[in-house]
């Protein structure tokens, strides 16, 4: 007699991981006013990285993601501004968006709501497929 496991999707400890790679557009709200950010990321594992397009010119992003969480930083220098370097930290929202938190150096801290462009199904879940396990039962 043999027995068949199914691992479903739906069940406890199924892996998730998310996909931020492509283009988004940020909403940041700052103590010093708001504005708007643009970044293309490329994703490798958790490993994050990518560009930056914004009221700061443009710069290199790294940054890390675990889970649904993404952390990103660039180092910029703004027109005759002190160098500073730039960071946000936020989570993928129900809706598909990331919101969080951020950082711009001298120019204060505040949040931030980024959204994926051209893409209708906003960051990628990538679900752990379900696994088939046959064990030989007596």
């Amino acid at each position: 007699m043999k027995r068949v496991f199914l691992l479903a999707a739906l069940g406890a400890g199924t892996a998730f991981a998310v996909d931020f790679s492509g283009a988004w557009d940020a909403d940041v709200e700052l103590d010093a006013g708001s504005g708007t950010a643009s970044f293309e990321f490329h994703q490798t594992g958790n490993k994050l990285s990518g560009t930056y397009s914004g009221m700061l010119g443009q710069a290199k992003v790294t940054g890390t993601v675990d889970g649904k969480r993404v952390t990103w930083s660039f180092h910029a220098t703004p027109e005759g501004g002190d160098p500073m370097t730039v960071t946000y930290s936020g989570q993928l929202a129900a809706d598909g968006s990331i919101e969080g938190d951020c950082e711009y150096g001298g120019l204060g801290k505040g949040t931030f709501k980024a959204t994926k462009k051209n893409d209708t199904r906003h960051a990628g879940l990538v679900r752990g497929r379900a696994r088939v396990l046959t064990a030989a039962g007596s």
